[in-house]
């Protein structure tokens, strides 16, 4: 079935499942899940494919074995399309869209510091960095409180030494073109926005 758009009752889906994350809950609503949400996602999946790669659609359920939050149910729904570095989730919110590098090894986060510091590929990154948040995206990731060790605190590029993982964000929330096929295009456009940061994440810190 081709792509149709977002349906909006997706979004009170995991709103209701916020004020009942129970089992009685998900058991007698399961049938939304699949059908309003999961069913439209996988579809946008397969349809964003071709340019963005095959993506990971995560599991619903919570790991509560090692947690003190015993929350059964994830309350929004993301997918993650590793060969492009995209990420979009679905929540009570609306639509959440992000790119970049998560979850960094030690050694890409001694890459990722080595060429922020670098005089020449380090402003590169600045101007992505500027024009992304220009265009209203914001920058993450994990980052430190202070500037790491052996490098000098009032760094051009302090803040950015700062970080351990570097993505681009934007809580998109619930245009009108969410519930339209439309949807796949606005994605997209977003994930091209983003596509700077990743091809210099790509190009100089790399996957291990």
């Amino acid at each position: 079935m081709a792509f149709a758009g977002i349906p909006l009752a997706a979004l009170d889906f995991y709103e209701d499942l916020e004020n009942d994350n129970s089992k009685a809950f998900w058991s007698e609503h399961k049938h939304v899940y699949d059908e309003q949400v999961k069913a439209p996602l996988l579809g946008l999946a397969e349809e964003l494919g071709p340019k963005f790669g095959s993506a990971k659609f995560f599991r619903p359920y919570r790991d509560v074995r090692f947690s003190k939050d015993k929350t059964l149910y994830k309350t929004h729904q993301g997918m993650w399309f590793g060969e492009t570095s995209c990420y979009l989730h679905v929540g009570p919110a609306g639509l959440f869209l992000a790119a970049g590098y998560w979850g960094t090894s030690s050694a890409q986060v001694g890459r990722l510091r080595r060429a922020i510091d670098d005089d020449i590929v380090g402003p590169q990154l600045e101007k992505v960095v500027v024009s992304l948040q220009r265009k209203g995206f914001r920058i993450g990731g994990e980052q430190l409180t202070r500037v790491p060790s052996g490098y000098d605190r009032g760094h051009p590029r302090a803040d950015l030494l700062k970080h351990k993982s570097l993505t681009a964000s934007k809580e998109v929330g619930a245009p009108e073109w969410l519930s339209t096929p439309q949807a796949r295009t606005e994605i997209a456009k977003a994930w091209r926005s983003m596509a700077p940061l990743v091809a210099w994440l790509d190009t100089h810190v790399g996957h291990d």
